[in-house]
């Protein structure tokens, strides 16, 4: 219950890591706000399996890519809870092509969908945060940014860029209480990875020292524990979690 009456955000909250991120932290006691774009079934079906939950969770509709979408997931969480103690950016789509054939559109379809929330969502965010001087932020990113997947330039590089902005912003913010730390997942069980090639993820799972797949509820208790008192200590990390792939 360390998380007892703590305000928690969660971009794409709703499905995959996020859903187990919202969950884990209900039951920690947070009230929970978690955003998502648009599978509605996906956003009740979360807040069927909270009900009995020691902390709340409230879904959100809003398009976090954008200023407006951000500002909204942010104001709407603060005003209800008067504060905002956690957020955590894991909202992010793929379109995966080998580059010679990728088009323009998935190009900006995945940068912008992967890096936009990030910007938008921190800067409203850490201004909520920068007044009590305390809070943490997680980013989570991708195994594909640190080792390459063919068919993902889009995507590593994306998830690339979250690791070098987490760094940064925890430079900006620590000296105000705030720690940033990014979460870099490696193959998990989830629905986006069902829409990888079977081949792809066979290759990937088998590269690792653990030769399984990952759940949605490993990596969301890193996720708690950088959030927690536990790693207070820890500023400007990306924890990797991908059963020992590097």
């Amino acid at each position: 219950m360390e998380f007892k009456d703590s305000t928690v955000v969660v971009t794409g909250g709703t499905r995959g890591i996020g859903r187990a991120i919202s969950l884990a932290f209900a039951k920690g006691g947070a009230h929970v706000f978690a955003a998502y774009l648009r599978d509605d079934d996906a956003a009740q079906d979360l807040l069927a399996a909270a009900e009995g939950l020691a902390g709340t969770i409230a879904v959100i509709k809003a398009d976090v890519s954008t200023s407006a979408g951000a500002t909204e997931l942010i104001n709407t969480a603060a005003a209800r809870c008067g504060h905002i103690d956690v957020l955590v950016n894991n909202a992010g789509i793929i379109r995966d092509c080998y580059l010679a054939m990728m088009s323009d559109d998935d190009w900006d379809a995945v940068i912008r969908a992967n890096i936009n929330p990030l910007f938008h969502c921190c800067k409203w965010g850490l201004r909520k945060m920068m007044a009590r001087r305390s809070g943490s932020i997680i980013n989570i990113s991708s195994i594909s940014a640190l080792i390459g997947t063919m068919g993902q330039t889009n995507y590593a590089a994306s998830k690339g860029a979250v690791v070098s902005f987490t760094k940064s912003l925890a430079r900006e913010a620590g000296p105000m209480g705030i720690r940033v730390n990014a979460v870099v997942a490696g193959m998990i069980d989830t629905d986006m990875t069902a829409s990888l090639k079977a081949d792809v993820v066979d290759r990937i799972v088998k590269g690792s020292s653990l030769g399984r797949i990952g759940r949605p509820d490993e990596v969301a208790s890193v996720v708690l524990f950088l959030a927690s008192q536990q790693a207070s200590y820890i500023n400007g990390q990306a924890i990797v979690v991908d059963g020992g792939i590097i």
